[in-house]
């Protein structure tokens, strides 16, 4: 492509990727802002289809950041396909098109966070204390809700190593005024019996009601279940993924051994593998409800957001799909 990427998008791009821009939430709005940056930065040719092209381009680099938070496509096909969906007919259109999709995404994230909080408050009581694990800006609000309207609630907030996310939703809450208490991922089995409720946010939602989400998660949903805690997750329905309900399965993300241990210890110790997965699959049936934007939901009603929120996307899922073993079998036969 002759057209060049805008420094500001490539940044942005590199800063999902080395996870100085973390949760599924601000992925999404940051992949966005990055397809609207480079529509209003578009120095090519001034041709609709080769507008698209580079789109598409800008697209591609964005969804190889990150595999696992369904978030990222999802934002960039709420932009993308609109695009194409509109057909626009001159350069102009097409570049508004994608600011206007980008901005009205964008706004619709933040949106649903705020209602996610109002809608998971309900189910905080006064008194309550409550786990969270990782950095999860829906179940931030849900809890910050809940203080806000006069609870008295206190929070246990896990590490969530390697990368310490947990630290990020310690200081928020802490500059809300709640009462939070930092703990190591491997004592939440033992904390577990001094907590109420867990509340924990999500990157991905398969069809059949799993949820994917940092590393730890599943082991929280195991502790939470064997001490009869309830357990919430909080998810904006953009954190639904489409692809698994004709059966592809989450690519589970892994990070660099350089997390966990030096370049040093790997030199001196050549024969050790280090596996640094970061993400984990929790069962519906450890958890108890999904908070979304929409109301409470049962995990197993996630194929039913599915259908209600991206049937099209489906059905080009399974189109794509379709006519990929149409071609095998006539190539064969």
């Amino acid at each position: 492509m002759s057209t060049i990427i805008p420094e500001d998008v490539v940044k942005i791009a590199d800063d999902i990727k080395t996870m100085r821009i973390r949760g599924a939430g601000r992925i999404a709005r940051a992949a966005a802002l990055a397809l609207k940056i480079a529509a209003e930065k578009y120095s090519g040719r001034k041709e609709v289809s080769e507008f698209i092209r580079y789109i598409d381009e800008i697209a591609k680099l964005l969804l190889s950041t990150r595999p696992t938070a369904v978030s990222l496509p999802n934002a960039v096909m709420y932009v993308t396909s609109r695009l194409k969906r509109t057909k626009p007919a001159a350069l102009d259109e097409a570049i508004s098109l994608v600011v206007r999709y980008s901005n009205e995404f964008i706004e619709y994230s933040r949106t649903a966070t705020e209602k996610i909080g109002l809608i998971g408050s309900r189910r905080i009581q006064d008194g309550d204390a409550i786990l969270t694990h990782c950095n999860s800006s829906a179940a931030v609000s849900v809890i910050i809700h809940a203080f806000k309207q006069g609870k008295n609630i206190r929070v246990y907030a896990t590490e969530t190593r390697p990368k310490f996310q947990g630290h990020i939703t310690a200081k928020a809450l802490l500059s809300e005024g709640i009462d939070v208490t930092l703990i190591p991922d491997s004592a939440v089995r033992y904390i577990m019996k001094k907590v109420d409720k867990v509340i924990v946010g999500a990157d991905t939602v398969a069809a059949n009601g799993a949820v994917v989400n940092k590393i730890g998660t599943s082991n929280i949903a195991l502790a939470a279940k064997e001490a009869r805690v309830r357990m919430f997750v909080a998810a904006e329905t953009y954190k639904f993924s489409p692809a698994t309900v004709i059966g592809e399965l989450v690519e589970i993300e892994e990070r660099s051994p350089l997390e966990i241990v030096s370049e040093e210890y790997l030199r001196e110790n050549p024969n050790v593998r280090v596996r640094n997965p970061a993400f984990d699959v929790t069962p519906p049936e450890y958890i108890d409800a999904i908070i979304t934007e929409e109301g409470l939901i049962p995990p197993q009603a996630a194929f039913l957001v599915l259908i209600e929120k991206f049937g099209w996307i489906i059905q080009d899922y399974f189109m794509k799909e379709f006519k990929s073993v149409r071609e095998e079998y006539e190539e064969w036969y």
